[in-house]
């Protein structure tokens, strides 16, 4: 199977001021390209070639699970973004979030505080078990909660190369602005 790279359901610079065109281009365009790229001629001869990239990420290792993991998190972060976004959450999410963490604000602050607590690179992640019971988690480089038996809801990139043109070493500044592009029906959709 090859792997593609599916194009963003918004322009360049749709997401500006939070993303700007110049992120994206970069991010998006040359970044996850590559992890594409590695992808597709590291899987050849693999015994992986004809798995879903969900499946290859739960079961490969090495630079075949990174690559993968990384062409999986960088989709799945820019496809929860919308021009439209921001608000807040609503229906069993909302409420899955509020017994979880009490409110909406405790859960933006602890997922914000996940992701500026992160040594180096990585990713921090709302998920939810089998139960739905919800879980921030975060992880160093290509981490995905996929190899722990949990199903993503939403990710923020922590690695420089995701806010280093906009907001500098600003990582925490870079989190928060998130918020205002996030597309709660698509995160809600994969509760």
């Amino acid at each position: 199977m090859t792997y593609s790279q599916p194009d963003l359901p918004y322009a360049n610079d749709a997401l500006e001021p939070v993303i700007s065109r110049e992120t994206i281009e970069y991010h998006y365009g040359k970044h996850e390209k590559a992890y594409i790229d590695n992808l597709n001629k590291l899987i050849v001869g693999s015994g992986f070639e004809d798995m879903e990239l969900e499946d290859v990420i739960r079961e490969a290792d090495g630079a075949l699970y990174n690559n993968a993991s990384q062409a999986w998190n960088h989709i799945f972060y820019f496809f929860s973004f919308s021009p439209e976004g921001g608000g807040r959450p609503t229906g069993r999410l909302a409420k899955a979030i509020d017994e979880t963490f009490g409110s909406f604000d405790n859960f933006k602050k602890a997922f914000v505080d996940a992701g500026t607590g992160l040594f180096g690179s990585g990713w921090v992640w709302l998920s939810r078990d089998n139960d739905g019971k919800l879980f921030i988690t975060q992880g160093s480089n290509a981490a995905n909660p996929l190899t722990d038996g949990l199903t993503p809801l939403l990710t923020f990139d922590v690695w420089e190369h995701a806010y280093y043109i906009d907001y500098r070493n600003a990582r925490a500044s870079y989190l928060d602005k998130l918020w205002d592009i996030v597309d709660w029906d698509v995160v809600e959709s994969r509760y």
